[in-house]
């Protein structure tokens, strides 16, 4: 675990790719299985641990810490697996107990023949294998071989596969003890690792994809490969590193219906058009549902398999059990999940009453229908046409969906253009432009190469996205608490509101909270004026001034709104983040909560805008890059 825990402080300090990938890989090639194996899915997210939740870890160092110091040292550092890796107490060994001349270790050394020192001697010449490879496998052998001899004198400090093994079969009582030994056997960084390994918040800087690269390496193989094996692959990934090493042969996939590595769009800058041939492009519309796959095939014995995909490879076929009962096919298509109603796609917060539900009741399905909105085939008939472009792709969903008919899956159109300047118009009017009853669950465009073949990953140039311009209004910052991770020395989360009248005049009303938007440089800024303008301490939380001539105001972006019960403003934004600092601004010039409200009632008058403002008079955008 050590080695492990070396690796992802290494990684965390590590800001280029390249010198990421060569630690990574490094680590890979001198570490054996399973253990490297696990390490790899600890870094793809391929490991949970259900029971292991920060309010364990809380109570395990609150019995062992005064909790005041606990609170503001968490306060100081941010995160709390630092935080407690830092306090955790050094375990009480007891004393050793006098010794007469010749009795103890060394005699029963000497009894066993071990303590001759002919006998040392080669000892020390000849360390075990798991040393030796210890001491090959890290530039820091001799600090990871201190920590662990030493811990080894009182409890051996765990490996990663014991880590992964043991929870897969701790019960939830016996948790808390297991977890104290092991931070109990472990140096700071390891207990570190350790904590951010169970309660899931192992953010190092390091993508999926970015860790199969590294694997790829080892052999010279095209990352796009693992990619595409990677979804019928199980830690510790044996056979994976077998076949990249050159010792067996490529692992099979015989899933009837597996899940495909999905092909990734970049959003599109004004400065891209230009380098960019209208006519070698085609544009669909960017609907605002989430992003699925749905995949059906034979099994040998001849029972079909049918399943949906989240966009991340999980399977939600249970909670859409109406939709899969449509795949009558043998493939596997690409397309938004949609709640369909009277012809009508509706939007994104009626969707949501369909989301992460474990169980659906038959109300549930009558009033939410689910629905596929189909932009790419993938296979047909166990043909893979990933490699083919997608003009010739296109055609042959067509004759797909068609040959399909059925009314819980449909094709999305295409958009008719012939230079760029028509694409923005159809963009900025999607209704006019061919959406139709649908043009309020538009929330851009898609723009695709016609050669462009279906890659894994997100390739340059290829697939464009070209979202509508968000609204903005001014808002006065009001609260500002630390982040987590790289920014827990900042305070970068950011709770604004707007002005309403109140009991004695006019006050600020809280309607959101944005932690991203803005630079680094922005945020050193931010966190600065915080900490010069607090006038109210909660915990981790400050209240920063905000009064009508004195205060921070944010140009704020946001997609929608909705209404909610659980905001005092009682409204909701939806993707809500900081687009401009405006110094140049008094708090008392910032939007006034009305002015939402009156968005919002615009919003309502068409259900299926999902909070999208559609008359202009009432709305005030953004321009994006490339609007």
């Amino acid at each position: 675990m050590n080695r492990f825990a070396e690796l992802l402080d290494r990684l965390a300090y590590e800001h280029g790719r390249n010198a990421k990938l060569r630690l990574m890989t490094e680590f890979f090639r001198m570490t054996p299985d399973p253990e490297r194996g696990y390490a790899l899915a600890a870094l793809t997210g391929a490991l949970s641990f259900p029971h292991a939740k920060p309010g364990l870890i809380r109570a395990l160092i609150a019995e062992r810490t005064d909790p005041v110091l606990f609170d503001l040292s968490y306060d100081y550092v941010g995160d709390l697996s630092e935080t407690v890796a830092l306090m955790w107490p050094k375990p009480q060994r007891p004393a050793p107990s006098p010794r007469l001349r010749g009795e103890g270790s060394s005699a029963r050394s000497a009894e066993q023949g071990e303590g001759r020192p002919e006998q040392a001697a080669h000892r020390a010449s000849s360390p075990s294998p798991d040393l030796a490879h210890a001491r090959s496998a890290s530039p820091h052998w001799g600090e990871v071989q201190a920590a662990e001899l030493h811990q080894g004198s009182q409890q051996a400090a765990p490996s990663l596969t014991e880590v992964v093994a043991t929870l897969a079969s701790l019960g939830k009582a016996e948790l808390p003890g297991q977890i104290a030994r092991w931070l109990d056997a472990l140096d700071e960084t390891g207990r570190w690792a350790l904590l951010k390994l169970v309660t899931g918040a192992l953010r190092v800087g390091v993508s999926a994809r970015l860790a199969k690269t590294a694997v790829a390496a080892l052999g010279g193989k095209d990352p796009d490969e693992i990619e595409i094996l990677w979804p019928a692959l199980t830690p510790p990934y044996v056979d994976l590193f077998a076949w990249v090493e050159g010792r067996t042969d490529k692992p099979l996939v015989a899933d009837p219906a597996p899940f495909r590595p999905p092909m990734l769009s970049h959003a599109i800058e004004a400065s891209d058009f230009a380098k960019l041939d209208p006519a070698e492009y085609v544009a669909e519309w960017k609907w605002d549902g989430i992003r699925v796959q749905a995949v059906a095939g034979l099994r040998p014995d001849g029972g079909r398999v049918a399943r949906l995909y989240s966009r991340t490879g999980e399977d939600i076929s249970a909670a859409f059990p109406d939709l899969v009962a449509a795949f009558a096919f043998d493939g596997a298509l690409v397309g938004e999940l949609l709640i369909m109603r009277g012809g009508e796609v509706q939007s994104f917060a009626v969707l949501q009453q369909r989301l992460n539900r474990k169980t659906v009741t038959p109300q549930l399905l009558a009033e939410f229908p689910a629905h596929l909105r189909a932009y790419d085939l993938l296979t047909e008939a166990g043909e893979d046409l990933r490699g083919e472009p997608l003009r010739e792709r296109r055609g042959r969903l067509e004759a797909f969906i068609a040959r399909l008919s059925s009314p819980r899956v449909d094709l999305s159109p295409l958009i008719p253009f012939a230079d760029w300047d028509a694409l923005a118009r159809a963009r900025e009017n999607p209704a006019a432009a061919g959406a139709g009853i649908d043009a309020g669950a538009v929330e851009g465009v898609m723009i695709k190469r016609r050669d462009a073949p279906y890659l894994p990953g997100r390739p340059k140039g290829l697939w464009w996205k070209w979202k509508r311009d968000p609204f903005v209004v001014d808002a006065v910052l009001m609260y500002a608490q630390r982040g987590h991770g790289k920014r827990s020395s900042y305070y970068s989360d950011y709770t604004f509101g707007l002005w309403t009248a109140g009991e004695a005049g006019d006050e600020l009303a809280p309607v959101g909270k944005a932690y991203f938007g803005f630079t680094d440089a922005e945020l050193a800024e931010i966190d600065l004026y915080v900490r010069r303008n607090t006038v109210n301490r909660f915990g981790p939380v400050r209240e920063v001034v905000h009064e009508p001539g004195r205060g921070l105001v944010f140009e704020v972006a946001f997609e929608g709104l909705q209404r909610s019960a659980r905001h005092r403003s009682g409204i909701a934004m939806r993707f809500p983040r900081i687009s401009r600092l405006r110094f140049d601004k008094q708090p008392s010039d910032a939007d006034r909560l009305e002015t939402l409200l009156h968005m919002l009632e615009a919003a309502e008058r068409t259900p299926a805008s999902g909070g999208r403002v559609l008359e202009p008079a009432l709305a005030r955008t953004s321009r994006r890059k490339g609007g």
